[in-house]
């Protein structure tokens, strides 16, 4: 087998731990608020503290892993992030949940910014939306499978020792990719010269004089606001499958844990079969000539299946067609990342730790906005429903922004 698909696994497995740990506070909300006395809207600062360190880190460690590579980078991020999810499992109230929950948000954000920067070295222009699809797959069943997974683990040694046994594993992860990767496939011992050259001819081509990227460049960048706004409408949909989906649909469908860790998996599983079809889409149609398309035609899609499913499911009766509409809107709401984060490698070229970080800045400012404004609407409304169609509006909004990117545009010229 080639040695970028063991990448690609890497990367793959480290996605679907990424989410493991950070929706197990999800599952472990109930013991958690029950533990330490904790009511919803503490509850919603407790899940957007986790989306506040994630965003403001992302800039800034999409620059590291730019700078040293996301060998090293990953390496250590996954380190920290593993030893605060452990330490989750020791907090004794309020303050220093919120303190532990913002310190391993910054300490995951460095992941997908670091990959990106992985795949613009390894991966060829052709499989780009492929390897992105696949790679946040990987979150989405991640995921999926903790919700009745940690629920059960919960159940069975309770939530300290459930964060304690997962931050083991992270650390895990990240002696074997320090051991075993390599920022170029140039300087990998193993690899034949015939997937060397392979690769080194159809990855994307950049001068050989790379200008400093500054933050200001970044920001001045038209393209880079778009990316920004419409990642913020996708984060805004799937982190309530992350956050609140598994309280909501516990609580006003009457479930037990393990059926609503059940259900709740559901959208998840497809929103990886959104990021597989997705992956698969804009590969396909790239190969067809169209750069500038196979980046726009997936994602507007995307958010039109998206806005779709939210507004549907308001007037779901019971779980079953409720989960499947929300299952929709995840679909769609995940459509949307393979192209995203092409786009970014696309005009980031290698500067594209710090311009994919800098779009998921923007997407997790939106993921902080969900972890509240679920809980704080339904308070002031005494009903969900003002939230769905919020999102619903957001998807649109993003379908008229994607009109505006272009993706042959580097970030320093437009």
């Amino acid at each position: 087998m080639n040695k970028r698909y063991f990448l690609v696994l890497g990367t793959f497995l480290l996605a679907l731990l990424l989410y493991i740990d950070r929706v197990c506070i999800s599952v472990a909300k109930d013991p958690i608020a029950g533990d330490l006395g904790l009511n919803d809207k503490m509850m919603g600062w407790v899940l957007s503290a986790f989306a506040l360190g994630y965003a403001l880190m992302q800039t800034p460690s999409g620059m590291m892993a730019d700078k040293y590579g996301p060998r090293k980078t990953l390496a250590t991020i996954v380190s920290l992030w593993s030893f605060f999810t452990a330490l989750t499992g020791a907090v004794w109230n309020f303050i220093a949940l919120l303190a532990v929950r913002l310190l391993f948000g910054a300490g995951e954000a460095g992941a997908f910014p670091s990959m990106s920067r992985a795949i613009f070295s390894w991966i060829p222009l052709n499989e780009r939306g492929l390897i992105t699809g696949i790679n946040f797959s990987g979150s989405r069943l991640g995921a999926a499978f903790a919700l009745p997974a940690v629920a059960w683990l919960i159940d069975v040694f309770g939530w300290r020792v459930s964060f304690a046994l997962l931050g083991v594993i992270g650390i895990l992860w990240a002696l074997v990719w320090f051991l075993l990767f390599r920022d170029e496939p140039e300087d990998h011992p193993s690899l034949s010269a015939e997937e060397k050259k392979y690769i080194l001819e159809n990855r994307q081509t950049v001068s050989e004089k790379v200008q400093k990227l500054s933050f200001k460049t970044i920001i001045s960048s038209k393209n880079m606001w778009l990316a920004m706004g419409q990642y913020f409408a996708s984060n805004f949909t799937f982190f309530f499958a992350l956050t609140w989906l598994f309280p909501h649909l516990k609580n006003k469908y009457q479930l037990d844990s393990l059926e609503a860790g059940f259900y709740a998996s559901a959208p998840l599983i497809f929103g990886a079969l959104g990021n597989w079809f997705s992956g698969w889409l804009v590969d396909y149609i790239y190969r067809q000539g169209h750069w500038k398309y196979s980046r726009i035609i997936p994602a507007i899609t995307g958010f039109i299946l998206a806005a779709a499913g939210l507004v549907f499911s308001v007037y779901a009766e019971s779980v079953f067609p409720a989960v499947c509409f929300l299952s929709m809107a995840i679909f769609g709401a995940d459509m949307t990342l393979p192209p995203s984060w092409s786009t970014c490698v696309d005009i980031g070229r290698k500067h594209s730790g710090a311009v994919s970080g800098t779009m998921n800045m923007a997407g997790n400012v939106g993921s902080f906005i969900t972890a509240l404004a679920f809980p704080y609407l339904k308070d002031w409304t005494g009903s969900v429903t003002p939230f769905f169609f919020v999102g619903a509006a957001l998807n649109i909004i993003a379908v008229i922004i994607w009109l505006g990117i272009k993706p042959k545009r580097f970030v320093e010229d437009y």
